[in-house]
């Protein structure tokens, strides 16, 4: 049985503002090609569907495409949601959906429940663990006893619960000997290396979890972490299909191709995904940005830049984008021996009236002093602020 692992597809997410639908139809719509030329049999999608727990109708319905050319492509799909999913919304209708070949795995009290699908070798089972916040779903699984649940209390942290979820897991496989099995996950696992545009799922300081939790199964398809990655042989993450975060710009996006044999993974291959549109940072003047051409090979990327001038630019990001036109993100830092050393609120407002405290706040942050103009604007905004204090 071949396997497609794929995970954190986050449909809906905008780039720093930047709507990513499109680019997110080119590259999810690539899998069902994908699918189709390697022969794959199952699609793996470990968490977090969607970017947000309530998606606009318009990723709604770009999700439903593109299950629907995976499907059409002769792939069956198994999903779980992930911390960014709302578990009822991604379930709906399971039962039905089950009937056409896409199977939602996102009740905490029926993890254990698995899909079993045959290959010439026999049965493989495929658990789909959802996304465990500690304390909703330590109530569950206290509330609802399953083979193998534990017979203390569970503890309240991210660890506790999923180990919780995989004892019942292989209790649950346990009456399957023949059987090969798969879970599907969405954990921050010790050993994986993560970027910016994660959410935290730490609870009480503690968010990872061993890799040695998901002994006992024969491959495990991890979501949440955006890099692609091996924990280990068995225990993956296949990585988000797009970059999502600047500190994502060095990463290749892939997803893995993983044969299942009859005694369990035979081979894992990865296998890259198209990118819609490169992402590169760069740094200096305004005046060296917008006219070295050694930036020239970015004008077609997403642009983050870094602007480091005696002063901060006046419309520099409105000046960036008529080279740059995809730039999404500047940042200014003052020239070397503009920045002066910190001081302490008291130090900053000793021995000067409002008006130099509200001057002093302006070439603060902007590393030159307010022109005319705007130190006219702020004496005006400080005398109506006295009127309006007199009259109270």
């Amino acid at each position: 049985m071949r396997l497609l692992h794929t995970s954190d597809w986050h449909i809906g997410r905008t780039f720093h503002g930047h709507d990513l639908l499109d680019d997110q139809w080119r590259v999810l719509s690539e899998l069902a090609e994908l699918v189709r030329a390697e022969r794959v049999d199952v699609v793996l999608v470990s968490g977090d569907l969607y970017d947000r727990s309530v998606p606009s109708g318009e990723a709604v319905r770009l999700c439903v495409d593109v299950l629907e050319r995976i499907r059409d492509a002769g792939a069956r799909l198994v999903v779980t949601p992930g911390n960014h999913d709302s578990p009822q919304r991604v379930g709906a209708f399971a039962e039905f959906a089950a009937a056409g070949g896409l199977h939602l795995h996102t009740r905490t009290s029926r993890l254990h429940e698995p899909t079993v699908l045959e290959d010439e070798h026999g049965p493989v089972a495929f658990y789909g663990i959802p996304y465990l916040e500690p304390d909703p779903a330590r109530q569950v699984l206290r509330s609802t006893p399953a083979p193998g649940a534990c017979a203390q209390d569970i503890g309240r942290d991210h660890p506790s619960v999923l180990e919780e979820a995989m004892n019942r897991v292989r209790a649950e496989l346990a009456g399957r000997p023949a059987a090969r099995s798969v879970v599907l996950a969405h954990a921050f696992v010790t050993g994986g290396e993560g970027s910016d545009s994660e959410r935290n799922i730490a609870v009480g300081g503690v968010d990872r979890v061993p890799a040695a939790v998901f002994d006992g199964v024969d491959y495990a398809a991890l979501g949440h972490l955006h890099g692609p990655q091996r924990v280990s042989e068995r225990v993956r993450y296949s990585g988000s299909p797009l970059a999502y975060s600047f500190s994502e710009a060095g990463q290749r996006k892939s997803v893995w191709l993983i044969e299942l044999g009859a005694d369990g993974v035979s081979e894992a291959r990865r296998h890259e995904l198209p990118v819609p549109r490169e992402l590169a940072t760069v740094e200096g003047t305004l005046e060296e940005l917008l006219n070295d051409p050694e930036h020239e090979a970015f004008t077609d990327c997403y642009v983050s830049a870094t602007v480091i001038d005696e002063t901060r630019p006046l419309d520099g990001m409105r000046r960036l984008q008529r080279r740059f036109p995809h730039a999404v993100h500047m940042d200014w830092q003052p020239a070397e021996g503009r920045a002066g050393a910190a001081l302490r609120y008291s130090e900053a407002v000793r021995g000067r009236d409002e008006q130099q405290i509200a001057r002093d706040f302006v070439a603060n942050c902007r590393g030159g002093d307010p022109s005319e103009s705007e130190r006219a604007l702020l004496d005006r905004a400080l005398a109506d602020v006295r009127a309006s204090e007199v009259r109270e």
